[in-house]
């Protein structure tokens, strides 16, 4: 997965905002799901995606912010 720039998620519209955050939290939900059967290998899948999810929300509360909320 290529690492997203905060430009890039800035641009995109709050309907794309919200479908990329539920498909992040769903991804979270699966890597943590194959962390407890063991059979994630790569460990820093689930701190890549999380850190995802932190950006999104970031940048949604940037919005609600700005528009007064």
């Amino acid at each position: 997965m290529a690492r997203t720039r905060a430009r890039e998620i800035r641009g995109l519209t709050s309907e794309e905002l919200g479908k990329q955050m539920e498909a992040a939290r769903r991804e979270v939900f699966n890597l943590r799901l194959r962390l407890a059967t063991r059979q994630l290998e790569n460990h820093r899948a689930l701190r890549v995606a999380k850190r995802r999810i932190a950006q999104l929300a970031t940048v949604i509360r940037e919005r609600e912010l700005v528009t007064g909320g």
